[in-house]
């Protein structure tokens, strides 16, 4: 549905022309003289101009809604001035024939006394100088200071509901971009309250200039002899004029008052006015008890008491409105508390978000832009890095303060579980030392929590020198997004679920439908596919490339269901990707299983009806696990990542064993592995 601005807009297709030719006649009009009638008619353009924007103002619900309000108080109040000098040059220098608006104007006020139509004037002119555009413009720089001061704080909300994806990218932008406006309105209001006040002024001079003008001309040029005469013609003109350009200035300075001083609303100012203050029956039955008071107390009894009996109508039937709400929201309250006992709407506390974020309340400023937090920031480039290397699509992450935790401390949770937490210095950097330091430097002994390498925290002034030293400093942002990619990394394939895998096939379909409808559900059904990307990545394997994991599937999943083996399958169809992720240089540094052992994980292979395992006594269990924790350790401390290598056929079984002490031991098969890359076995793991 079209807004009321582009249905304006399409009406008035050529409008912006018409506007800059308006606002280049009325700076002409200073210039050209123009004849009484014509004046008449542009006067009578500046009333209903000035009627119109007040009565706008009136109807609106936002202040963004009239935003280019200070660019039109501009245009009229230039207008104005505009006419005020054509019109002085026609007093002045046309013999007192300055149209009929400015003669009727001025004779309805003076009428047969000249002192006391020029007082109302002045007084007119009082009201809307000291009165209405000085409260107009006080508020305008009140609001435009609060404005700004509280954009951080908006910008800060924004974001949070963003990552808690309470409101997707488009209504982010939608709304920063209404901050933004709301910033630029006020700014500008506070701006433009200045030309209502300067027009009151030179409404004042203008006035006396034209009576004192008038008065010499008269006199001198035109050689009238009644003085009486002359003041008076002069003086009814020049309030006529006055009247006739201020009557529209007061509108404007009452719309600009309205404008600045709405909040925003649902309602109109006329619904707000009568909702708000005929809200309270007690307040209009105490005026009515009032003004009968006053009645017998000797004020004039039919007034008051006419308005009395009113007010106490008022209140006898608001306060009749407000009982029968009452007992309907009574009633309502009733049912609700009868719902409430029904176990269907406890249903709704039963959500638990998939990934949470706890912050003690000394770490709140990383989430405060405001305060130079870049938090908030982080977990956008985090979700992106994660559908980079993984390949899957981060959830929101609920991010919140929680006071029972300790100031400095914060809680990662997933699915409402605690995985991991951590301590953190917010005016503080924490400094590793990843073996090029040699020099000791002060700080505060700790853990990074992502790797748990040893680590200080140092003060922000120690920065440089800790640089300069050898040391790897971070800040404590980088430390919780570092934390967090790693938590989110090592617990993948919990976060992926169905629904999450229903979007990813979605997504799939789009390019290549062929594959997904050949697959899923003849072949495999939802659950099973999510599986086989989960067991992917426990491992730490990207489910990027999820066109060749799905092909491989669809080809393999006619010969059997087992997800072990369909999951090997798939590992052996990315094999390039997998030997990229683990060679350097064009090499990989395998450990490789002496025969023996291989042999006697072979025999003990064990398949059932619930799965295949690999059954090793306890003796033999732990002389395997010491060994290969033995051979890991010699290549860590060399400064290598070594890869347990074993064949196809027992690498899911070894993994499963091997994951209890070494979780993060990369464990491959032959088949994975490309016949480009060059093996160099480090290591033999034995028995």
């Amino acid at each position: 549905m079209a807004t009321p601005q582009t249905a304006a807009s399409r009406g008035f297709r050529n409008s912006d022309i018409v506007v800059a030719g308006a606002v280049i006649m009325m700076i002409l009009l200073m210039v050209i003289p123009l004849p009484p009638r014509l004046l008449d008619v542009l006067l009578t353009i500046n009333i209903s101009l000035s009627l119109v924007i007040l009565l706008v103002t009136m109807y609106i619900k936002d202040a963004l809604e009239f935003s280019a309000f200070p660019t039109l108080l501009l245009v009229m109040t230039l207008y104005r001035l505009s006419l005020n000098v054509s019109s002085t040059r026609l007093i002045l220098g046309n013999r007192g024939e300055a149209g009929e608006i400015i003669r009727t104007f001025g004779e309805f006020v003076i009428g047969g006394n000249a002192v006391v139509g020029f007082i109302i004037f002045l007084i007119l002119v009082v009201i809307q100088f000291l009165v209405i555009t000085k409260g107009a413009e006080r508020v305008s720089e009140v609001a435009a200071r609060f404005t700004l001061d509280a954009m951080p704080g908006k910008q800060m909300s924004i974001d949070a509901d963003l990552n808690a994806g309470l409101i997707n990218d488009q209504e982010a932008k939608e709304r920063r971009k209404n901050i933004q406006r709301e910033a630029d309105f006020y700014g500008a209001m506070d701006g433009a309250s200045k030309f209502v006040k300067g027009d009151a002024i030179a409404s004042l001079v203008i006035t006396a200039i034209n009576v004192i003008g008038g008065f010499i001309i008269g006199l001198v040029q035109n050689g009238a002899s009644d003085i009486t005469q002359v003041l008076r013609t002069y003086t009814v003109l020049s309030v006529g004029d006055g009247l006739v350009t201020q009557i529209p200035a007061l509108l404007i300075s009452v719309a600009t008052g309205i404008t600045v001083t709405r909040a925003a609303s649902e309602s109109s100012l006329g619904q707000e006015l009568v909702g708000q203050m005929f809200n309270s029956p007690r307040a209009l039955a105490l005026a009515a008890a009032a003004l009968l008071l006053l009645a017998l107390l000797g004020m004039p009894p039919l007034p008051m008491i006419l308005l009395a009996s009113i007010l106490g109508g008022l209140a006898w039937q608001i306060n009749r409105a407000a009982k029968t709400s009452e007992e309907t929201v009574e009633e309502e309250v009733v049912k609700e508390a009868e719902e409430a006992r029904k176990p269907e709407n406890v249903l709704s506390l039963l959500q638990v978000d998939l990934m949470e974020l706890e912050l003690g309340y000394s770490l709140i400023p990383l989430v405060d832009s405001s305060q130079g937090g870049d938090l908030l920031d982080r977990v956008v480039m985090i979700r992106r890095q994660c559908a980079l290397e993984l390949g899957i699509v981060l959830p929101p992450i609920r991010m919140r303060d929680n006071m029972q935790l300790r100031p400095n401390s914060y809680v990662i949770k997933i699915k409402g579980v605690e995985v991991a937490s951590g301590t953190l210095m917010v005016d503080h950097y924490l400094a590793m030392n990843a073996g090029l330091a040699e020099d000791d430097i002060a700080g505060i002994d700790t853990v990074e929590p992502a790797f748990g390498l040893p680590a200080k925290w140092i003060p922000a002034h120690l920065k440089e020198e800790a640089e300069l030293k050898g040391y790897t400093v971070v800040d404590p942002s980088s430390v919780l997004a570092t934390h967090l990619t790693e938590i989110i990394k090592s617990h993948a394939h919990e976060i992926l679920g169905r629904q999450d895998v229903k979007k990813l096939l979605d997504n799939v379909k789009e390019t290549n439908p062929a594959v997904v409808e050949e697959l899923v559900p003849d072949l495999l059904n939802l659950g099973e596919i999510q599986k086989v990307l989960a067991n992917l990545l426990r491992e730490k394997i990207s489910i990027r490339d999820l066109v060749t994991i799905l092909e491989t599937l669809a080809d393999q999943a006619r010969a059997t269901k087992d997800i072990d083996v369909l999951t090997e399958y798939v590992r052996q169809a990315l094999s390039r990707q997998i030997t990229r992720q683990f060679a350097r240089d064009g090499q990989i540094a395998v450990l490789t299983l002496a025969p023996e052992l291989e042999q006697q994980l072979r025999e003990n292979l064990q398949q059932t009806e619930h799965g295949s395992y690999i059954a090793l006594d306890p003796m033999s269990a732990q002389k395997f696990y010491t060994s290969l924790q033995n051979a890991v350790n010699q290549q860590w401390q060399r400064g290598i990542q070594p890869v347990l290598l074993c064949p196809p056929l027992l690498r899911i079984y070894i993994r499963r064993i091997v994951e209890r002490v070494l979780p993060d031991l990369p464990i491959l098969s032959y088949n994975e592995l490309e016949g480009n890359v060059q093996i160099q076995a480090v290591g033999t793991v034995t028995i």
